[in-house]
C-alpha cells in the first residue's frame, strides 16, 4: 500500500464511520501507524544536515525539494536518469 492509498483509505472511513465495523476501524488505523512508523528519514550526519539546511535556506527551498533536486541531478550527471533537455529558446528563471 502506498501513502496516497492509505490517506484516501483514512478520509473515506471518516466519512462512513458510523457504517464500519470495529475491525474494519482497527485494520485501518493499524496499516496508517505501520505506514507512520516506516517513513523515518535517511540518518545523516549533523555536518551534513547543517549543510543541506544552510543551502535550503539559501535557495528559499524546502529540505525534501533540495534532497529531490541533488538527488536527480546526481542520477542524471552519473547516467543513471537521462539528462533533461531545456528548450534553448524557451525563457526560464534559472531553475530546472
Amino acid at each position: 500500500m502506498t501513502r496516497l492509498s492509505i490517506a484516501e483509505e483514512l478520509e473515506s472511513a471518516a466519512d462512513r464511520i458510523a457504517d464500519m465495523s470495529r475491525a474494519d476501524l482497527q485494520i485501518i488505523l493499524r496499516r496508517a501507524a505501520l505506514m507512520l512508523r516506516n517513513v523515518a528519514g535517511v540518518p545523516l550526519e549533523p555536518p551534513t544536515e547543517d549543510a543541506l539546511n544552510s543551502i535550503a535556506a539559501e535557495m528559499k527551498v524546502s529540505r525534501p525539494d533540495l534532497i529531490a533536486r541533488i538527488l536527480r541531478e546526481w542520477l542524471e550527471t552519473n547516467a543513471y536518469l537521462p539528462v533533461r533537455m531545456i528548450d534553448e529558446d524557451s525563457e526560464t528563471d534559472g531553475n530546472a
